[in-house]
């Protein structure tokens, strides 16, 4: 299992939860009460040592739901389940790759994307030796709604030394992949260790956010460097504007500054990395929470993880422009409670964010909150207390299908791990 930093220890005392909107640097307002949603418990198709989920609304109006599954000394195997729009129940799990050598760790996990061509795509981590950090990332693709797969295509160059991982998809055309990852390939250049145990970045250069372009052959048919700068295992995030993909991501600026940032691509050229906001977190090692997006048309919506002011915080912001600029930062919760690992999606003209949240009795709770389509009119809704402690919770996803909010996240049963869903309803 990876070692990630965790910037802070959490307390047992919740403080007050600020639910509502409000400008950062402004308390918000408490949100409204009463019976606004149903949550239902979802019956998970996966066994019950799965873990890692995934989960991807489809351009067919399907849910896909990906997850990883131990298989003691023949390492692991990656498998799916699909939710048909109107159906009852999921389809029966198949496997799309399986395999001794793998990277798996709580943050750092697969993705499973459908694509308008019908075809999906899937990744996930390989070890690529020799040294403990040294992995890659394969990518698939299956024609056949996930009967047969490709053969894996390791997404940086053979060889390259480092870890390479944190991966968001997009559709760059009908047919064709857009995918960006955090890479370490300058750091491994330099002759520095990605990481170090204690959760600092070693000397020299850093971690870097790449993207590149697949077609229908799984060829790679593009490849660029985004940002030379960035966080070294925060999670990425894109979606898709009038104006091509945005990717968004954690920096990291001079004097250790993490921030959330985006970039554009319009098909032929990215855009220069700027902030959605500029916090000023200033942490001398990687929180291991990242950003999150989605977008409709030229409004692209942001959602992310900060300690600026000293206290734990989840900020969003609103762009109307594709991402050229936002504005002022929203405040959606705030206080030692919060740990973050955000998930976000949109439908029926709302916005719904999923995160996790440390009661007074250390438990973590899954919280849900829907929103106006300018963070507003905060509507939250405890989805499920979980027995996970730490890192083992993993981190949530969301999505919206068929008039609801539906949620896939990782607990635990006794010291194995144990993946559950559930679907929320909005009553107002």
């Amino acid at each position: 299992m990876r070692r990630f930093p965790w910037p802070r220890v959490s307390v047992p005392i919740m403080l007050a939860m600020l639910a509502a909107c409000a400008p950062a640097d402004e308390m918000p307002s408490a949100a409204r009460t009463g019976p606004v949603s149903v949550v239902k418990t979802m019956d998970m198709p996966a066994p019950s040592v799965a873990a890692q989920p995934d989960l991807m609304a489809t351009p067919d109006g399907a849910l896909l739901l990906s997850w990883v599954e131990p298989m003691d000394e023949a390492g692991h195997r990656l498998r799916f389940s699909r939710l048909a729009a109107g159906a009852q129940g999921w389809d029966a799990p198949r496997t799309i790759a399986e395999g001794t050598g793998w990277f798996v760790n709580w943050a750092d996990t697969p993705h499973i994307y459908a694509m308008p061509d019908g075809s999906l795509w899937a990744h996930w981590l390989r070890s690529t030796g020799p040294a403990r950090m040294d992995y890659g990332i394969d990518l698939v693709r299956s024609g056949d709604g996930g009967a047969t797969w490709s053969a894996p295509q390791l997404v940086h160059p053979s060889g390259t030394p480092g870890d390479h991982g944190f991966v968001t998809f997009w559709p760059q055309a009908r047919d064709r992949l857009g995918i960006a990852w955090l890479d370490s390939r300058q750091k491994a250049a330099d002759g520095a260790h990605a990481h170090h145990d204690d959760g600092h970045h070693g000397a020299g250069a850093p971690m870097m956010l790449r993207a590149a372009l697949y077609d229908a052959e799984v060829k790679q048919g593009a490849e660029w460097p985004l940002d030379t700068s960035t966080c070294d295992c925060c999670t990425t995030s894109s979606a898709m504007t009038d104006r091509g993909a945005v990717v968004v991501y954690r920096g990291r600026g001079e004097g250790e500054i993490r921030d959330t940032r985006i970039v554009r691509f319009d098909g032929e050229r990215w855009t220069t990395p700027r902030d959605v906001h500029a916090d000023g977190w200033q942490i001398a090692g990687c929180p291991v929470n990242g950003p999150v997006v989605v977008a409709e048309g030229d409004t692209v919506w942001v959602a992310w993880y900060t300690e600026a002011d000293g206290m734990p915080e989840l900020r969003a912001a609103h762009s109307q422009d594709a991402g050229d600029s936002f504005d002022a930062p929203v405040t959606l919760a705030k206080g030692m409670q919060v740990l973050g690992r955000l998930g976000l999606a949109r439908g029926d003209g709302h916005l719904v964010v999923a995160w996790l949240e440390q009661s007074p009795d250390e438990q973590q709770v899954l919280v849900l909150a829907r929103h106006d389509e300018r963070w507003g009119q905060a509507q939250r809704t405890e989805v499920a207390r979980l027995s996970a402690r730490g890192r083992a919770s993993g981190i949530p996803r969301v999505q919206w299908h068929a008039g609801a909010a539906w949620l896939a996240w990782t607990d635990v049963d006794g010291d194995a791990p144990r993946m559950k869903g559930a679907r929320v309803t909005f009553t107002r």
